[in-house]
């Protein structure tokens, strides 16, 4: 089943609150976005040119600290429908529970797909794919772990969605070895997430055949002129990864003043053991307040974190009660 976060429709549906009185808590996204700048005319009226890409190319490259070859495209789940079809389908592994496009985008392009639970089972698989730091759990891996995973791999992907406020987990500074794939999302750290723009960073080689595959016009100019503004703009992220720790360990110990144990997570998103998520989600539900269960779970519920010091308010309340 590829059920995601963000599927607010479906609880206005079921709950009959207008969309203005929820606060969408069902996905990582930051909820305190990076302040869109004014955008030159040529951005929405001119197709992007080699040069407009190759300054995003630049800027991404600094922001991740990497050497190594960078395609943009919309969203990082283009690449992850893209990579497996840069060549025959084979065996691939997943470690899971996790994204449940990565398995999904896999078999759709006929590849044998297996779920494994620890990193030593992705051995030996023709793709396999780490997300990290993980989605919904938090689980992370550092780069020597999977550097020296990635010669017992044919191709190794490995999910960076949600490493922007983690920068010590990430490989980009190591990348550009074969057969190694990482990808970035912009929409989650920056909170834009509609502007659909990510980044793919990997050998050279390899990140030609993907560009190539991805058209010549992959993200738009609204997203290239966002995208430069905010990847340099290393001020912000600094203060924002300073704001999203801190609020983590509020919203922990609302958690557990609520009843619920901490499973895992990131500095965007929380996973909690709550016992009786169906119960837990109706509850915040009746508040306006919704948030993402697992079909596969009976307990977990994940929460991201409020935008505003009314949001908190709202959650607060909700949770105390």
């Amino acid at each position: 089943m590829r059920d995601h976060g963000g599927n607010l429709d479906q609880a206005i549906t079921r709950f009959g609150r207008p969309a203005a009185d929820w606060i969408d808590l069902s996905t990582g996204i930051n909820r305190q976005p990076y302040p869109v700048p004014t955008l030159p005319p040529h951005a929405w009226t001119a197709l992007p040119t080699r040069s407009d890409m190759q300054a995003l190319i630049a800027a991404a490259a600094e922001c991740y600290g990497t050497k190594a070859a960078i395609a943009p495209v919309a969203g990082a789940q283009m690449a992850i429908q893209l990579i497996p079809r840069l060549g025959p389908p084979g065996k691939a592994r997943v470690l899971s529970p996790t994204y449940n496009e990565h398995a999904a985008a896999l078999r759709s392009a006929g590849w044998s797909v297996e779920e494994v639970p620890a990193l030593d089972y992705l051995v030996g698989a023709d793709l396999a794919v780490v997300v990290n730091p993980n989605n919904p759990g938090g689980q992370s891996y550092s780069p020597k772990a999977l550097l020296d995973l990635a010669p017992k791999v044919g191709r190794l992907v490995v999910d960076e969605s949600f490493a922007d406020p983690l920068p010590d987990l990430s490989l980009a500074a190591k990348a550009g070895q074969p057969g190694v794939f990482l990808l970035r999302s912009f929409g989650k750290f920056y909170g834009l997430a509609g502007l659909r723009l990510g980044f793919v960073i990997g050998n050279e080689t390899e990140i030609a055949r993907l560009a190539d595959m991805s058209g010549p016009w992959p993200v738009s100019g609204a997203a290239i002129a966002v995208g430069r503004a905010a990847l340099a703009d290393r001020d912000w992220a600094r203060e924002t990864t300073a704001r999203l720790h801190a609020e983590t360990s509020h919203l922990d110990a609302l958690a557990t003043g609520a009843g619920w144990s901490f499973v895992g997570g990131t500095p965007l998103f929380r996973l909690y053991q709550t016992g009786d998520a169906g119960a837990a989600q109706d509850r915040l539900a009746g508040e306006g307040i919704w948030t993402r269960r697992f079909p596969w779970s009976q307990g977990w519920l994940r929460l991201g974190l409020p935008g505003s010091a009314a949001e908190w308010s709202r959650l607060e309340e909700a949770l105390s009660r």
